[in-house]
């Protein structure tokens, strides 16, 4: 992939027209958009310690170019456009005003990382641009009183972790936590989710171990844990140090209860690295559909995901479920183009991606839907818990849902 600029043509077919908000500028007016072209921008770490997740890219990528070949939305092509922001959250500062005052995109979509887009957030807002369907799952995206502007996509980690902190109760409830957790915003909501739960008795039950997206090991981190005697260890951390930590505890000899947040649980970036076998019976929560899992070997949703892969991403990797939430995300996106009628205005698209009735999609789990209502951004709001066997990870217990946790 190109580390600098990455652009495309892609489209959507015609949807139903929605009602225009009062006194907006005609479409060819707005900004991104002409007679011909809606530009849509994102950052991605290209390159960098976290560059697994840039294939989420490379698939916006592919499905934007399948939708521009049915037509386009409203008979406007997409270009896509792609600039690497290494997960530097300056870098990503960087490369957002370059797409919004340089390449005048209409909005940002699905930009990747809790600390990228946090440096963004207020500029974002500031300037009333959508930034929509960020790819994080850190609570703060869903605050529209404050940042009207900014709407996530997956289920809160702040949610996950709580129904982890749940179910250890449930099963262990004299456990003892070890906690570890990415130094920033991503890896704060594992904390505060788990002290959500545990309230009062947080300190006499957790102890917790930091580390920096950066860190080139988090060896030292597992080993402190360890010897806190910690007998349950939740991992919120990047796919990377998330294979180490499963390596690391097997080779150890310690068997806690072990819980990994669901960005870092992909059967090729994350399981394989690790060795199969030595994640054996690690716990997480999860939305999609998993490639790996033989229920879905003949599903319709999964097979139309695939044809679209063996189609437009022949090269890609199908044991990697950044693929799978990639494909969701983006036909997300797609729905409120539709619903957008001809009306591309910033503020527009911004009441239909706020505005959207549940919608089922092709790779997440039967029941679970993406919904938004204007005060209320939470797009994900329901999981199922799940346990790697070696091969594949294995649903248990009923679809959770976040608003009751």
């Amino acid at each position: 992939m190109n580390t600098t600029r990455r652009s495309l043509l892609l489209g959507a077919g015609a949807g139903a027209a929605t009602l225009a908000l009062p006194n907006l500028a005609p479409a060819q007016e707005a900004p991104g958009v002409t007679a011909n072209e809606i530009r849509i921008g994102s950052t991605n770490a290209l390159s960098g310690p976290v560059s697994s997740y840039s294939v989420i890219s490379r698939s916006h990528e592919a499905l934007f170019k399948r939708l521009n070949e049915q037509g386009g939305v409203a008979g406007k092509q997409v270009r896509f456009i792609v600039y690497d922001d290494g997960y530097q959250p300056p870098r990503t500062l960087e490369q957002t005003r370059r797409l919004v005052e340089q390449d005048r995109v209409a909005f940002c979509f699905n930009q990747l990382g809790t600390p990228t887009n946090s440096a963004i957030h207020r500029y974002m807002n500031q300037r009333k641009v959508p930034h929509l369907f960020l790819a994080t799952g850190a609570d703060k995206w869903a605050n529209p009183r404050e940042f009207p502007w900014t709407i996530g996509f997956q289920p809160s980690y702040r949610v996950e972790a709580q129904i982890y902190a749940r179910y250890i109760l449930d099963q262990k409830p004299n456990a003892k936590i070890g906690l570890l957790y990415q130094n920033d915003d991503f890896g704060k909501d594992y904390l505060n989710g788990v002290r959500d739960v545990l309230g009062a008795r947080f300190d006499a039950m957790v102890k917790t171990a930091t580390n920096e997206a950066t860190d080139p090991t988090i060896d030292s981190q597992i080993v402190q844990l360890q010897g806190t005697g910690a007998d349950v260890l939740i991992c919120g951390i990047v796919p990377r140090h998330a294979a180490q930590a499963i390596r690391r505890v097997h080779d150890m000899g310690w068997r806690p209860m072990f819980f990994m947040t669901n960005v870092s649980i992909s059967a090729s970036v994350v399981m394989t690295p690790a060795g199969p076998e030595k994640g054996v019976g690690v716990i997480t929560s999860d939305f999609r559909k998993d490639q790996s899992d033989p229920a879905w070997a003949n599903d319709a949703g999964m097979n139309e995901w695939r044809g679209f892969m063996r189609q437009y991403l022949p090269e890609g990797d199908q044991n990697d479920n950044n693929y799978t939430y990639a494909y969701a995300a983006g036909l997300t996106m797609i729905q409120v183009l539709r619903n957008c009628g001809t009306d591309f205005t910033r503020e527009n698209v911004m009441k239909q991606a706020t505005s959207l009735a549940p919608l089922e999609l092709p790779t997440l789990l039967p029941g679970i839907r993406v919904q938004s209502q204007p005060t209320n951004y939470n797009v994900g709001r329901q999981m199922q818990l799940q346990r790697w066997n070696g091969r594949s990870w294995e649903r248990f217990g009923n679809i959770i849902e976040g608003a009751s946790v």
